[in-house]
């Protein structure tokens, strides 16, 4: 009995350090709420300058005039921090995969290869998977409120099949793989410190 007393005033002090020390943060990022995507990100500490943050996207609304902006998305990422972890510069390597279903969306928007002018009569529905390369600078607000700016590059894969409309279920073109280099990641990130 003794012994379990013990080992329980020993893990509540372990307990107690980890949450000083402020090891891990829980974030949103503010740029993708603005287009009504529920997201979150989980930040954990692993050493004094690495962190590694698991972020993750969700949009599952159908739009008026049968518009559809539909996705998931998972990025993990591990982090470098130059001074101390969340606060200052940073650099990053991360991941990425997802499934998205999109079109009826009327736009005139091309960037790198990819046209989005097409998603006016087309919907796409498909998978991606990628990775890249990540800088971001943390904004120190008070003791647990952090700002958060992160700009990162990098390759996605993709393989989608094109249908007709938005909203009907006639196919037109068939597990094409698209290629794609360039933005994978941005963020302005509002971050709560535990």
């Amino acid at each position: 009995m003794k012994l379990r007393i013990l080992f329980l005033i020993v893990a509540m002090n372990g307990v107690a350090y980890t949450i000083n020390a402020q090891k891990v943060a829980l974030k949103t990022n503010i740029l993708s709420d603005v287009f009504m995507n529920v997201n979150t990100g989980l930040e954990v500490g692993l050493a004094p300058r690495w962190t590694l943050d698991i972020s993750g996207d969700f949009n599952a609304w159908t739009l008026s005039h049968n518009r559809r902006w539909k996705h998931w998305a998972v990025q993990p990422e591990a982090r470098y921090w130059f001074c101390d972890r969340f606060a200052g510069h940073f650099v990053g390597a991360h991941i990425h995969g997802g499934q998205y279903n999109i079109g009826g969306i009327d736009t005139d928007f091309k960037l790198l290869g990819t046209d989005f002018s097409t998603l006016k009569d087309t919907r796409y529905q498909g998978w991606f998977v990628g990775g890249g390369v990540a800088y971001g600078y943390a904004w120190i607000l008070g003791r647990h409120w952090n700002i958060e700016a992160e700009i990162g590059v990098g390759y996605s894969y993709t393989r989608y099949d094109r249908f007709r409309c938005a909203g009907c279920g006639k196919k037109v073109e068939e597990s094409k793989p698209h290629n794609y280099f360039g933005l994978t990641k941005a963020a302005v990130n509002l971050v709560y410190l535990f």
